[in-house]
């Protein structure tokens, strides 16, 4: 009878592992959409409770369908813009750093170079290669996406889609998570729990600070006359992740080139935008925000930030960072864990 009843399990997890394989093989394609729809879902769950509490009837449906569309023309859309401006402007940069009349390698760099020489001989200053490598990286990773429009457009449904349905089932769809987990659904609550304070916490405290300083850095460089305002504000947006640099990787060279140029006012007028709107940012909104949720340290962001844009694509920005998230809960139950059997044994 034993080794009957082992048959069985051999034959019942068999099939089952065969079954998830190829159910993974077939919801692979869309997973980021379906992740990106998820994270979403998990950020504004809060607004949806307060459009539900105001739809006649309560009707989950219309809520759901009401958040989606909101959703689609605050975030979604204003984001892809965003996104497409960055690429077309990386492609015009990659462009213009190939040509030898570049801006990046005239007169303003090769006199840097020559007043450096003189302390270090052997010294070369090759902004235009450097800056065409990371131009080519942003071509590459950020117009991966924009590459395949239709398959774009796809996703992109596939993601609304994905939305409309979390939010409506989703509570259904963690009650049924929970029951067939094996953990104890008081540590399943505590997972999710913790798992949406991380999410929110990188996406309203980190990412949204780099998304703001991005932003006020491309207005500035727009209003200041400086080119690629928006590319700029880009790498700006993941400079504020570095600890000690952030958006002075692009306003400290900008600020320079402009002396050279012998742009005196706008060089004052750019470190003026540079200190208050955007640094300001980090003293005032960063920690406010980021008190609200689950703190990760900047370097770990950062790693996984870059990383999550080489395995994921432009949907890495968050993927990664929401990732890491992840690997934190669990290891945080699993140090309470061996915390609490520690005690145990101690105590016997």
């Amino acid at each position: 009878m034993a080794r009957t009843r082992t048959m069985e399990y051999i034959f019942f997890f068999g099939i089952l592992g065969a079954t998830v394989y190829v159910m993974w093989q077939i919801v692979a394609p869309f997973f980021g959409a379906l992740a990106v729809a998820g994270i979403i879902v998990t950020v504004s769950y809060p607004f949806y409770k307060r459009v539900l509490s105001h739809t006649p009837g309560h009707n989950k449906g219309l809520a759901s369908a009401l958040t989606t569309l909101l959703i689609g023309l605050l975030v979604v859309i204003p984001l892809s813009v965003l996104g497409y401006l960055i690429f077309t402007q990386a492609l015009s940069l990659y462009g213009l750093l190939n040509q030898h009349d570049s801006l990046l390698a005239g007169q303003a760099i090769t006199h840097v170079e020559a007043l450096v020489q003189r302390v270090a001989p052997s010294f070369t200053l090759e902004v235009s290669t450097y800056a065409r490598q990371a131009a080519g990286w942003f071509v590459t990773n950020v117009g991966v996406i924009f590459a395949e429009t239709a398959s774009t457009i796809f996703l992109v449904f596939v993601a609304i889609v994905a939305v409309f349905y979390f939010f409506r089932d989703g509570g259904q769809c963690v009650r049924y998570l929970i029951s067939l987990s094996p953990l104890p659904d008081t540590e399943d609550r505590h997972i999710i729990k913790r798992l949406v304070q991380s999410v929110r916490s990188v996406v309203l405290g980190t990412l949204a600070v780099a998304l703001i300083q991005g932003l006020l850095t491309a207005a500035g460089f727009a209003l200041f006359g400086i080119g690629q305002p928006v590319l700029w504000g880009a790498v700006a947006g993941v400079g504020s992740l570095i600890p000690g640099v952030g958006t002075l990787i692009v306003f400290l060279p900008a600020i320079a080139f402009l002396i050279l140029e012998g742009a005196y006012g706008t060089a004052m007028g750019l470190a003026i935008w540079g200190t208050l709107a955007v640094g300001m940012i980090d003293n005032v909104l960063g920690p406010y925000l980021m008190s609200r949720g689950v703190p990760l340290h900047p370097f770990l962001v950062l790693l996984t930030v870059l990383g999550g844009i080489a395995v994921f694509g432009p949907m890495g920005f968050i993927l990664g960072p929401v990732t890491l998230s992840l690997l934190t809960v669990l290891l945080e139950l699993h140090g309470a864990h061996q915390h609490s059997d520690w005690s145990e044994k101690t105590s016997i």
